[in-house]
């Protein structure tokens, strides 16, 4: 084997400016490519053997571009050092390095075959229709609530062709647009209804109580009109055996904010009332608590019910002010010796209603005054606006015409304005114009070739990458106009669109989704031996994961700072969790790490639960999930029958999981895919399944030995020595995250032809040390996004 010359003199020979090799150096470098494909991968990859269905016996790599699908695979294999694979003939790393630098250039600059993949109709997600119904009537839709779950591609639910359309979703589609326009509307003269909230289901870490307060929950309500509506506290744990009256508190009812009820439970004079007349007394204090009658406009409204120990609170600003007991917020009084919700809350109403406010919602559909243009015109006009922008994009007369029947007939029908604009309303909602996204390109196009997306076209996929959501209106006036592809004006909506909150999407729709990190319920650490774990701490893992993510993208930092921050966001459980003393309550801060083993989403709970098993760890899982998540080279699949219980056997001699796992690698047919996954996985066995540090294995009582050989042959001992590897290649960390990227924002799944316009974006954003920003221009500006490919089933 002649070794590579260095990677930049290869780049030299191949062609650098004002530099000129020798004939004999040029022969050289020309053959070694060629050298190493013959020793190391035709034994396996020949004509004959094609293993894994690859051949590149014959094949030229002088002239990879003619062949790229295939020297693509091949190199996605070379960079997770998977090929060869472990117990084989291994070339030194650095050849191996300068293989691929070598090949990727010559795949970039003769890049051949399209520019752009073929995206299908496709139908909004559940998130999307959540989002979209809440840009366009302001009416909050829980996706869980009003579809099923959809297909995921790699983590993605938002893959074209994984989006089809079954009788039963089409029901739920229609059912919910009933619903959804009945709530947007109102009615100025509902059904008397009552609705409980749930103590457990409505205390969300993510949205607390005000500071200050105890023993409270949050939600919101729908109030269908104005008028009074009546709020029963069922339960306030004044029981014959508590002692929740011996000091005076005071309960408070807050809507959006502000104060509307206010009164004092416990103290001198209802403890004396109880202790005289027992039950009756206790009955009497609690009906100051029922049907509590409250004026509220209609609307969707957050409510709040909680505890306070002074009877000065007029605003949530005053509560935050309080922190008594140590600033608890939400979940049970720490003893019974206060009172606190046990039994949820329960609102009914309207009372006597006085009619529909100008809701938030009602002010997105009702842009004109029936009583002012006449009915007929104003409802044509709330008609074209609100088809304007469900279907984002200018309406015709044809569009409007097919939607203003539905009034017509409810009008004729003794329905009121309202009621006609309602049916309206629905009928929008369950439009395909709305439901579906298509690409269909310019008038004109050649059937069966690529093609420029339209304005309006480019405006959608801009605004469902980045919010998740149709576009607003200044993208869409914009797209209308033809002045969104104008030279600057793409980058210019782009940052506009990354400074606002709507783009936290990307860390919820696309982070956390990439990562893996969406499902950590499905692991249930076994009870036995985490004791100390519970579901409030599972939603901690994951708020800290979305507060870390959110930070490096809304900051536009490096997106390589997603493994080497040392930084994260704790509450004090988690912080507790964690070891980490002097962070107190149960708001999440942004908290600056000593320990380095913390640092990234290496040093995550969230990753360290969804990579482990509910009795153990997994190296297998963890190394598996390095491989994919930060170095983009997912290792194969194992066999549909690979053994992976790796159970203690009764009466064994308890064993590590290193043990056990080396005893199952031993097997040469285990060995090819183990021998690359479990050294990673092993760096990162000091922590437990839930994500704590530990030194020794409690099942087998010895220490902790997480020393490993990487791929590479680099020694390392531990997820600090790990990181640093990973660090060491920030620009294979930020390939990862474009590649992903790039898949989410053109929603298919990448292609070979795809990857030089990664390479291409990757080596742009170096310039702006890979931030979020500069990764995201790349994306919006390349042919893969802005334009269509060819159906290749046609």
């Amino acid at each position: 084997m002649k070794y590579f010359v260095s990677l930049s003199a290869l780049l030299v020979l191949i062609g650098s400016p004002g530099r000129l090799a020798t004939s004999a150096a040029v022969q050289t470098a020309s053959n070694q490519p060629q050298e190493m494909v013959q020793t190391y991968c035709v034994t396996c990859h020949s004509t004959r053997a094609q293993m894994g269905g690859l051949a590149l016996e014959g094949l030229n790599p002088q002239a990879a571009a003619a062949n790229a699908e295939i020297w693509e695979k091949a190199l996605r294999k070379l960079r997770g050092n998977q090929m060869p694979p472990p117990g084989s003939p291994q070339p030194p790393q650095k050849d191996v390095e300068s293989f691929v630098a070598w090949m990727e250039n010559a795949l970039d600059t003769n890049a051949k075959g399209p520019k752009a993949g073929y995206v299908p109709i496709q139908r909004l997600n559940r998130t999307e229709y959540a989002a979209s119904v809440k840009a366009l009537v302001g009416v909050d839709v829980n996706p869980k609530d009003v579809l099923p779950q959809d297909i995921q591609v790699e983590g993605f639910d938002n893959i074209a062709d994984a989006l089809s359309v079954s009788p039963a979703f089409l029901d739920q589609y229609v059912t919910a647009a009933r619903h959804i326009a009945q709530i947007a509307v109102g009615n100025p003269n509902p059904r008397l209804s009552s609705v409980k909230y749930a103590i457990d289901a409505n205390q969300n870490p993510d949205d607390p109580p005000p500071l200050g307060t105890w023993g409270g929950i949050k939600f919101k309500h729908s109030f269908p009109a104005d008028g009074e509506y009546q709020i029963t506290l069922t339960n306030l744990a004044v029981g014959p055996y508590s002692n929740a009256l011996e000091r005076e508190n005071t309960v408070v009812i807050l809507i959006d904010g502000r104060t509307v009820f206010r009164q004092s439970i416990g103290g001198a004079v209802d403890l004396s009332l109880v202790d005289r007349t027992a039950g009756t007394g206790r009955s009497q204090v609690m009906d100051r608590f029922s049907k509590i009658p409250v004026q509220v406009k209609a609307g969707v409204r957050d409510v709040v019910v909680a505890f306070v120990d002074r009877p000065r609170v007029e605003t949530s600003e005053n509560l935050q002010r309080l922190q008594p007991y140590g600033g608890l917020t939400g979940g049970a009084a720490p003893t019974d010796r206060r009172p606190h919700l046990l039994d949820g809350i329960a609102v009914a109403g309207p009372f006597n209603p006085t009619g529909v406010s100008m809701t938030a919602s009602r002010a997105l559909i009702f842009v004109c005054d029936p009583k002012q243009t006449g009915e007929p015109a104003c409802a044509r006009e709330i008609t074209e606006h609100l088809a304007r922008r469900a279907f984002r994009r200018p309406v015709t007369t044809e569009d409007v015409n097919r939607l203003v029947p539905f009034y017509e007939v409810e009008r004729r029908n003794g329905g009121t304005f309202d009621q006609g604009i309602e049916q309206t309303v629905a009928a929008v909602l369950v439009s395909p114009q709305f439901l579906y996204r298509s690409i269909r390109g310019p008038e004109d196009v050649t059937p069966n070739t690529e093609f420029s997306l339209t304005d309006l076209e480019l405006a959608s996929r801009l605004s469902f990458f980045l919010w998740n959501t149709g576009p607003d209106e200044e993208l869409l006036t914009l797209a209308s106009s033809n002045g969104l592809t104008r030279p600057g004006v793409m980058e210019q909506q782009a940052r506009r669109m990354l400074a606002d909150p709507r783009a936290s999407s990307l860390v919820t729709s696309f982070a956390m989704k990439w990562l893996n990190l969406t499902t950590l319920d499905q692991v249930v650490p076994d009870p036995n031996l985490f004791r100390g774990f519970n579901e409030p701490l599972r939603r901690d893992f994951s708020t800290e994961a979305q507060a870390f993510i959110g930070s490096v993208f809304s900051e536009d930092r490096s997106v390589v700072e997603l493994m080497t921050a040392d930084y994260t966001f704790l509450n004090d459980r988690l912080a507790s969790h964690y070891g980490i003393s002097g962070v107190t309550g149960p708001q999440f801060r942004k908290v600056t790490l000593t320990d380095h083993t913390r640092f990234g989403l290496l040093g995550k709970a969230a990753v360290q639960l969804r990579t482990s098993y509910g009795d153990r760890t997994s190296p297998v899982l963890r190394g598996a999930w390095v491989l994919d998540k930060l170095m983009g080279t997912p290792p194969t699949p194992p066999p549909p029958d690979t053994a992976t219980d790796l159970s203690q056997k009764a009466g064994e001699q308890p064993k590590t999981v290193r043990a056990r796992l080396e005893q199952h690698r031993d097997r040469a047919t285990c060995r090819m895919c183990h021998g690359v996954i479990d050294p990673t996985g092993l760096a990162l066995e000091n922590f437990d399944a839930i994500g704590q540090w530990r030194t020794r294995d409690s099942e087998a009582n010895l220490p902790i030995d997480a020393s490993t050989v990487l791929p590479t042959g680099v020694a390392i001992n531990g997820v600090v020595e790990l990181r640093a590897q990973l660090a060491a290649r920030p620009d294979v960390f930020a390939r990862t995250v474009t590649e992903r990227l790039l898949m989410y924002a053109v929603n298919r799944r990448l292609e070979y032809f795809d990857m030089p316009q990664v390479r291409g974006i990757v080596r742009s954003a170096a310039k702006d040390n890979y931030t979020l920003s500069s990764i995201v221009l790349g994306i919006v500006n390349s042919n893969a996004f802005r334009r269509q490919g060819v159906d290749a089933a046609k």
